[in-house]
């Protein structure tokens, strides 16, 4: 019995380059994915935003360690779902790990994490030693 196939050169094509870019960058894993992040510094502490759209926090883990934080999770793929047919799926998905070096006057120890519609906010105080102090300036 013979099945008729349509013949889709650019989604063999896009499958190509997923395939090659995966072996070269995972050691022939599929690569995973790397969700965005802003960094912003403030007078007191130093904040991280990192969008995860659609991960439950469950799945998602904060951790410092010698002196480097590290934001790591994972989105699974649904690929069956009852009375749907996905024709493609550009989502990333799979395990994701980014780190991020904390500078000197950062301190590891006071960390807090939020995450609430997909935003992850995690906050590190600087520490007090480390801050800046107005000196007043006499003039005689």
């Amino acid at each position: 019995m013979n099945t008729l196939s349509i013949w889709n050169p650019i989604h063999e094509m896009d499958e190509l380059l997923h395939n090659r870019l995966a072996s070269v960058l995972g050691g022939g894993e599929p690569a995973g994915w790397s969700p965005v992040v802003d960094i912003e510094e403030t007078d007191s502490s130093y904040l991280v935003r990192a969008e995860l759209p659609g991960l439950d926090k469950d799945n998602v883990t904060v951790t410092v360690e010698d002196s480097v934080l590290t934001l790591s999770g994972e989105r699974d793929l649904e690929r069956k779902v009852e009375g749907k047919t996905f024709h493609r799926v550009e989502r990333a998905h799979g395990s994701f790990n980014r780190s991020f070096t904390l500078p000197e006057d950062a301190n590891g120890e006071s960390v807090t994490a939020n995450y609430k519609d997909g935003l992850l906010e995690v906050s590190v105080a600087k520490r007090e030693d480390t801050k800046a102090k107005a000196i007043e300036v006499r003039v005689e």
